[in-house]
């Protein structure tokens, strides 16, 4: 009887891994003598390849699993490849693989004493950043409201690879004086942050070039995800370890670099044949997710970006239906048409669970949630809150129902201290104990407490001229309710409290409170608006568990779905205003087919020839990206009205 040998295990192994691979997957698997840029299409199974070639260096004796460095940019795709990996190889649980932050965390716990911290230092997260920065800033005698911006900025610089001994940063600014008192702070503290942790070991790297070696050493092979995607420290950290690309494997898509916002920087992808030596790149293009006509849209559309690299994407699959694109006259009368689309496919058998609306920003998705409950339809709102459930909307809708009803002991609560005015948990604490004893309500304890000396003098003025402000409003309550929000967020200082605050995220809060007062036009009176909140939240908390996905295209990313709709595409909108101002439409474009290319059977695109953004109507002309996207793809309909 013949037995096996290790060669034809090995053989055995390899068939089973290799025959599923097209021809340019099976090149990008088995090229391992060259510094190898795979440039993945969307859909097109840089995951697969990933894997593949991790468990085909295994199987093969290249290298030992921990010889093997696999880095990804999230912890769920962390999870997934090492589920796939494990599936495809039994010895692939010692390759280390992980995100930048976890990777370089392990390393930084074999060296921290190199940079004057224990083994044991503590990650700490924005949170524990934003009261630090708020400590500092009190200490400084200035105004905390810029902390988020400060913090906002040091993640910034740390991105860049800019440390407080950097030339690049000016030292005497005032963010240059926090930063470094800062970074002494979290020192002294035994702990790092998010930054630091790449930053500390590109320092460890450049001061010990034993450590380096010993790195450069141990990785036989480095596998890189989402290559498009890194910034500068994360690109620092990885010629640092690979500077010839000995062993190297970026797997990315420059038509998908989407982040430079959060510190991403294109170009790392753009120069990979000149960092490395020796290089090839293998274009993936054969897509496996989407009909030939969106694909065909996609690709005409990313054909016009000058800083790319360059492939087409293509399928073996139909062309199946053209790409529509819907001209609506409103906001109000595209979400219908979005709304009509949506029952025609789930009677076509399409689940709600496969269709997504993708919109370039968060206030943009109000008028599609106002439509699909008045429509009855399920949905949910991913890598967000829905429009009612954000913060600031609750915070203003609180103060309404304060005004509506000052006996509203939790909308009471949620305001008393909102904007920031002093007035803390043991104040609140006292006219809580008043309220139970008497069985009256938070707010008329608080009428009562600021008549006795239970609370210190300045608390006393604080409360004082927070219950005159309410009283104040509820004389002008028979106003109609936007102009009762906008005397709300005027004489709170809300707006302004955001505006200080000088990050992406007060700006998003103050666009959404700009979307609440074009909302709020509908309603006549404050009643009105009060039941139509309360049906609108209860309807959100019973629906369905199959629901429609209402996201930004940012978070569409990685994601894909039977039907998609996007929405907004006039210029100002998508591309975005500031992108237009910056002169970045390029980013805008790839996001643009970072959408179409979700789509599996069914997009469509649609704009407004009229729209009420900043609470003023704009007729914005359609988007430019329109004009790109190929004839051959598309249904232009221009008869919704």
């Amino acid at each position: 009887m013949q037995t096996n040998t290790v060669e034809d295990t090995i053989h055995a192994a390899n068939n089973r891994m290799l025959d599923s691979l097209n021809e340019e997957q099976y090149d990008a698997v088995i090229t391992l003598d060259k510094a190898l840029l795979v440039l993945s299409g969307a859909g097109t199974g840089k995951t697969k390849v990933l894997t593949t070639k991790i468990a085909y260096i295994i199987e093969n004796g290249y290298a030992f699993p921990s010889q093997i460095l696999a880095v990804t940019f999230s912890n769920r795709a962390a999870r997934e490849m090492k589920e796939r990996l494990l599936n495809l190889s039994n010895g692939a649980d010692g390759v280390w693989l992980g995100t930048f932050h976890s990777i370089c965390a392990r390393i930084l716990r074999f060296h921290a004493q190199l940079i004057g911290i224990s083994q044991n230092f503590t990650i700490i997260d924005v949170d524990d950043q934003l009261k630090i920065v708020k400590q500092i800033l009190q200490e400084m005698n200035v105004d905390k409201k810029i902390a988020n911006g400060i913090v906002s900025k040091i993640s910034r610089w740390k991105d860049k690879g800019v440390t407080i001994n950097d030339t690049r940063l000016d030292a005497s600014s005032l963010e240059g004086r926090i930063y470094k008192v800062y970074q002494e702070r979290i020192i002294s503290y035994d702990s790092v942050d998010f930054g630091d942790l790449l930053l500390y070991v590109i320092e460890i790297f450049k001061k010990h070039p034993d450590v380096l070696q010993k790195y450069r050493d141990k990785f036989k092979y480095i596998l890189v995800d989402e290559y498009q995607d890194t910034n500068m420290a994360q690109y620092i950290w990885l010629r640092m370890l690979s500077p010839l690309g000995t062993g190297i494997c970026c797997v990315g898509d420059d038509d998908q670099a989407i982040y430079s916002w959060r510190g991403a920087e294109v170009g790392n992808i753009l120069r990979f044949e000149t960092d490395f030596q020796n290089t090839k790149i293998i274009r993936l293009e054969r897509n496996y997710r989407s009909k030939g006509h969106i694909l065909g849209v996609a690709s005409s559309l990313i054909s016009n970006n000058q800083t790319r690299l360059g492939k087409t994407v293509w399928t073996e699959m139909n062309d199946g239906d053209k790409v529509v694109v819907q001209r609506t006259y409103n906001g109000f009368d595209e979400a219908n048409f979005v709304a009509e689309k949506i029952e025609l496919l789930h009677r076509r058998d399409v689940k709600y669970g496969e269709m997504a609306i993708l919109v370039r920003a968060g206030f943009q998705t109000r008028e599609f949630e106002e439509r699909f409950v008045a429509y009855g339809l399920p949905y949910k709102v991913v890598g967000g809150l829905k429009f009612y459930d954000r913060q600031e909307i609750k915070d203003v809708i609180a103060y309404m129902r304060l005004i509506y009803q000052s006996n509203d002991s939790l909308a009471f609560e949620r305001i008393i201290n909102v904007p920031k005015r002093g007035i803390g948990a043991s104040a609140v604490a006292k006219i809580r104990i008043i309220a139970g004893a008497k069985n009256i309500s938070l707010y008329q304890a608080a009428t009562e407490i600021i008549e006795t000396e239970e609370l210190r003098p300045s608390l006393k003025e604080a409360l004082g001229e927070f219950i005159k402000l309410i009283e104040s409003i509820k004389l002008r309550q028979d106003l109609r309710p936007k102009d009762v929000a906008q005397i709300i967020l005027d004489e709170t200082g809300y707006f302004t409290s955001l505006s200080q605050e000088q990050t992406i995220e007060a700006q998003s809060r103050i666009e959404n409170l700009r979307e609440l007062l074009i909302a709020l036009e509908d309603f006549e009176d404050l009643p009105t608006f009060m039941e139509h909140i309360s049906l609108i939240t209860d309807t959100a908390r019973n629906s369905q568990e199959e629901v429609i996905s209402i996201m930004t295209l940012h978070s569409a990313k990685g994601l894909e779905f039977d039907a998609v709709f996007l929405a907004g595409w006039e210029d100002g909108v998508f591309p975005h205003s500031l992108s237009l101002r910056e002169e970045n439409v390029e980013e805008e474009r790839r996001l643009a087919y970072v959408g179409i290319t979700r789509a599996r059977e069914y997009a469509f695109i649609s704009y407004a020839l009229n729209r009420k953004i900043y609470n003023q109507w704009q007729a914005n002309p359609p988007s430019r990206f329109l004009s790109e996207l190929s004839r051959d793809h598309i249904d232009h309909v221009t008869s919704r009205f």
